[in-house]
């Protein structure tokens, strides 16, 4: 057989060809109303060495959720899966007058439901934020980390689903609250909104809810699938302070203002999604009285409060903690978090 050899182009006329041709670092695609949909990063180097690192660290931290969990645990669906104590009514007269036979055991299990189906929720939101975030982050450092980011809360909804469907055998709808958030994360074309609503806001609340649920559950199964989460949820809130470093420092103030109302309404929202207004009807309890009771409940107040230990430290870090966003905080009674260490 004869090959074909190609013709070779002389050393001569090399030198005196035109640059080699050389495509632009990034380019943005629009939609039709304008909005950017998808950005193209052309230049495939490092520029970030921390979120390259970051990548790195993330495959290298990978686990299955269906072999590296232990799903032979036998789990009772009405036992303290998480303590009592952090039942918005324990130890109000609503629940002293409970059957502890047969009333608290089924509230358990219904606020054990409530709770991890909205942290459900909350990974298949992160999914499909982080699945944006590959599309319209700006440098190829980042799509590479979100791209790792979204196999991680795809084995984060794969492991609640598996406990809420065989261990407690009850999936809750979204909170409302949390709805909301989503549907103004997953709707904003800025990719910056994507970044602060997601990897500081709400993997933020989610890390602190995290820690706080793996320190105090009495369920093994539960305390495991939590503290393997946890570990991607800590590199993805420093992948956001990571991104998002230095990015608001000369922005407009028009601007910015969106980011400050943005960062207190979606703060509103993350402290009240804890309050389980969608149990006390369905167990067959007093709506408004259980409400009452849990806007009163002092270990509830601490709860929530500590769900931002994570959020205010990152926020101040990124140079969003401002006169507007501080009353925010001090209303929300979050503030003394300012000082506490940030996450990357």
């Amino acid at each position: 057989m004869t090959l074909a050899v190609p013709n070779r182009t002389s050393s001569s006329a090399l030198t005196s060809s035109a640059a080699a041709p050389r495509a632009p670092e990034s380019e943005v695609v629009l939609a039709s109303g304008g909005a950017p949909i998808t950005t193209y990063a052309w230049d495939y180097g490092t520029q970030r060495p921390e979120l390259r690192t970051l990548y790195e660290k993330s495959k290298d931290l990978n686990w299955n959720a269906r072999t590296d969990l232990a799903w032979t645990t036998n789990v009772d669906p009405e036992s303290q899966i998480v303590n009592d104590a952090f039942n918005p009514i324990f130890g109000t007269d609503i629940w002293k007058k409970l059957d502890p036979k047969t009333e608290i055991p089924k509230l358990r299990r219904h606020l054990a439901s409530y709770m991890i189906s909205n942290f459900l929720h909350g990974e298949q939101g992160a999914l499909l934020a982080t699945a944006q975030i590959v599309e319209q982050a700006p440098t190829m450092d980042a799509k590479l980390y979100a791209a790792a980011q979204v196999f991680d809360e795809a084995r984060h909804v794969e492991a609640y689903n598996r406990y809420l469907s065989e261990k407690i055998e009850l999936v809750y709808p979204p909170s409302a609250h949390l709805k909301t958030l989503l549907d103004t994360v997953l709707g904003d074309s800025r990719w910056d909104f994507k970044f602060l609503g997601m990897q500081i806001l709400i993997e933020g609340v989610a890390l602190g809810a995290f820690g706080l649920i793996h320190q105090t559950a009495e369920e093994p199964l539960i305390k495991q699938i939590t503290q393997m989460i946890m570990q991607d949820e800590a590199r993805h809130v420093a992948f956001g302070v990571m991104s998002l470093k230095g990015f608001y420092a000369d922005m407009p103030a028009s601007e910015l203002r969106d980011r400050e109302e943005f960062v207190i309404e979606s703060s509103r929202l993350l402290r009240d999604r804890f309050l389980a207004q969608e149990v006390w009807a369905t167990v067959g309890l007093p709506q408004a009285e259980c409400e009452a009771a849990a806007a009163s409940s002092m270990m509830l107040q601490m709860f929530r409060r500590l769900l931002f230990s994570k959020i205010v430290p990152n926020v101040k870090r990124l140079g969003l903690l401002t006169p507007r966003v501080r009353k925010g905080f001090e209303e929300l009674d979050v503030i003394e978090y300012e000082t506490w260490e940030p996450s990357a």
